[in-house]
């Protein structure tokens, strides 16, 4: 069993709450927007991390993390990108990799909403964690932690820190 923390749009903020959340998983996905990479460090030192930036990021976060990032995660494939949109509304970039090589878990970032939803046509879940950071238009600032057991994923759970 993995158990996951999910965050996005850090925009170059961490405090002891996300650290925290960070030192009970096993792995940290961050889907984009990272701001300073001091964030990433510091994470990378606690726990194994997946990660891939987003478009206020800087040509040293581009040269350190991919745009996309797909690989396995146990028996679960799993696809990060910042800006990918939602299911009925996948960005043009995207649309027809996701349709031809549909990942079980499809995870972006960018809208700073958190977004939990199936698509159903393409058999995958959708997951945004929303904005865990302190920039930006959202009044709370989210993140979702899971865990993936073989083929299941299971136990997934929001996590609301007041801004």
């Amino acid at each position: 069993m993995t158990k996951i923390l999910l965050l996005s749009d850090t925009h170059s903020y961490l405090d002891e709450t996300i650290l925290k959340y960070a030192k009970q998983a096993d792995e940290v996905w961050h889907a984009g927007d990272i701001g300073d990479l001091k964030v990433t460090d510091t994470l990378k030192k606690l726990k194994p991390l997946r990660a891939v930036y987003g478009n206020i990021d800087s040509t040293e976060a581009r040269a350190e993390f991919p745009l996309d990032h797909r690989f396995m995660c146990e028996d679960v494939s799993v696809w990060i990108t910042h800006i990918g949109g939602y299911p009925g509304r996948y960005n043009p970039r995207i649309r027809e990799e996701i349709k031809l090589n549909p990942p079980r878990i499809f995870i972006t970032g960018h809208s700073h909403i958190l977004k939990v939803m199936p698509d159903k046509k393409l058999n995958l879940i959708h997951m945004n964690p929303g904005a865990i950071g302190t920039h930006g238009f959202h009044k709370v600032r989210t993140m979702l932690r899971f865990e993936i057991q073989g083929r299941e994923i299971k136990n997934l759970e929001v996590i609301e820190i007041p801004r």
